[in-house]
């Protein structure tokens, strides 16, 4: 009978206590720096670095689902009735996001597949146009390269955060900077706050028993998305609530790329600026042709149609003063999309590609015995 003495327990304590300290480090710096989705971009890059440097890294799975769940929770909040109003505002323009983001994923896995040689599986998540926890949860569900997967999404992520509002600003169309907070927690929050988690929970927990991909995370996504869509509930995850989860988030992920080797990261480098160059190209050009036909305004559609995390996108159309209900709208609708197609389209490539089950030898055929008669 397996026992886990009091050192084992010491000694797993100080090895979890260690990675979210690295974490902790890299979440707060960036994200007190206003780096969009820097708690964790921060705590991946930190993590990574101690991985990297050889140091006993351990996050328990107790504490991965708890993660998930949150994370769930605080990504449906992002649904409000405006944002599913605006949903029903921009059809067109709805319509043609969600046909560059399958134009992305595709050309995204035939890069990573036919130039880097990479399995179908690990290529589609890399390529998938969805929050990267999202993704995480369904890659570590169906036994993706996480360490692959983790690169070339977080490279997209930093790259659209720290690039586009750049370029923006240089065509003229930023603006003051406006940082929104989800509130402060009070009594008069406490009961709907409940009611959010406790539904959530129990839909996380369901979707997880019937093995939905990423149960735990859709599951209270989707829970909280309706609590939210329906103005049944208008509390939310305190901020500090949810950037703690995405600090830990970090932590797990940047934790997988313990005995990386620096080739096979450089390797992995070389993937991501690739699968970058062709997503942004492909949504470029989508929302060219939506600017033009429909007279909308460029940073907007720029915006709304970006590959990236629905948080820095979302911050990105405070900071920049734009149209939230027009980039929260577009943004919803993918998350939307990809949350219910990524993890059935991941699962049926996991087992399309799996080994197949190696073939037993025929046993020989027994010779036909005779017939009894009434002479035997």
């Amino acid at each position: 009978m397996f026992q886990f003495s009091s050192q084992d327990f010491i000694a797993a304590s100080r090895r979890i206590a260690e990675t979210l300290f690295y974490a902790a480090i890299g979440g707060i710096a960036l994200g007190l720096a206003g780096l969009p989705a820097g708690w964790l971009s921060g705590a991946i890059l930190t993590v990574a670095i101690a991985a990297f440097a050889g140091r006993p890294l351990l996050v328990p799975s107790w504490l991965t689902r708890g993660i998930f769940v949150l994370i769930g929770i605080s990504l449906g909040a992002v649904v409000t009735p405006e944002t599913l109003n605006g949903m029903a505002s921009y059809p067109v323009s709805i319509a043609t996001l969600i046909a560059a983001m399958v134009c992305v994923s595709v050309a995204g896995t035939c890069y990573l597949y036919f130039v880097h040689g990479w399995a179908l599986p690990t290529a589609y998540l890399s390529s998938s146009p969805g929050g990267l926890s999202q993704v995480m949860v369904v890659a570590n569900d169906i036994g993706a390269d996480l360490r692959a997967i983790a690169i070339v999404q977080s490279m997209r992520v930093v790259i659209i955060a720290l690039g586009l509002p750049a370029g923006l600003a240089l065509a003229g169309f930023s603006g003051h900077a406006v940082r929104h907070g989800n509130g402060p927690l009070t009594m008069s929050v406490i009961d709907d706050l409940a009611i959010l988690v406790a539904v959530s929970s129990v839909v996380a927990v369901i979707a997880y028993k019937i093995r939905f991909p990423g149960g735990l995370l859709f599951g209270a996504m989707f829970a909280s998305a309706a609590l939210h869509g329906s103005a049944m509930v208008h509390a939310v995850v305190p901020p500090w609530v949810a950037n703690c989860a995405m600090v830990a988030l970090g932590a797990v992920i940047g934790a997988r790329f313990t005995n990386t080797p620096v080739r096979l990261l450089a390797n992995f480098m070389t993937a991501a600026v690739g699968s970058f160059a062709v997503a942004v190209s492909i949504a470029a050009l989508f929302a060219f042709g939506v600017t033009v036909a429909l007279s909308l305004n460029v940073s907007d559609v720029m915006i709304a149609f970006a590959p990236g995390s629905v948080d820095a996108m979302m911050l990105l159309a405070i900071a920049l003063h734009l149209d939230p209900v027009y980039v929260g709208a577009h943004h919803v609708s993918r998350v939307i999309f990809v949350s219910l197609v990524m993890p059935l389209v991941a699962r049926r490539l996991a087992r399309a590609t799996a080994e197949p089950a190696e073939p037993q030898p025929a046993m020989p055929e027994e010779p036909p015995r005779k017939r009894p008669t009434f002479q035997d």
